[in-house]
């Protein structure tokens, strides 16, 4: 028997993605408020650079989640370093892809950048609300 407040993996296989439908969903009502915020301050383009942004992140952390989901179920052992692996990977993609588009001249360049950054904090703060509020207080069997 587990401590309380502590999941045995064979008890709720799916509790690791659980998450994923409210992040997911913050995320959508971000890259709509960021597409209207763009549009109003900057025309298409700049509506275009931050939603896209916004699903830069949502991408990348959906990305993670899945991937560690899995490596948690198969050998919790794979965690780290697929986590640092991941991480490594993404951040060099990121940065390949922000210098390529910086080099074409594209408008939409810091709109985009600030859609990632929105989604990083929306995603935090909503992935965090949903820790303390909703999975600490889920009914345990």
């Amino acid at each position: 028997m587990a401590e309380p407040g502590v999941v045995e993996p064979a008890a709720d296989r799916r509790w690791r993605l659980r998450h994923l439908p409210v992040l997911l969903g913050a995320s959508l009502a971000l890259a709509v408020v960021a597409a209207v915020v763009g549009a109003v301050t900057g025309g298409a383009t700049a509506a275009f650079g931050a939603a896209a942004g916004v699903g830069v992140t949502a991408l990348s952390y959906t990305l993670t989640t899945v991937v560690l989901a899995r490596a948690d179920q198969v050998n919790p052992q794979l965690l780290l370093p697929l986590g640092v692996g991941l991480y490594v990977l993404k951040f060099t993609l990121l940065g390949v892809v922000l210098v390529a588009v910086a080099s074409t001249g594209w408008a939409g360049l810091i709109p985009l950048c600030l859609g990632i950054v929105a989604g990083v904090a929306v995603w935090t703060a909503v992935h965090l609300w949903w820790l303390t509020r909703v999975y600490a207080h889920r009914p345990r069997d």
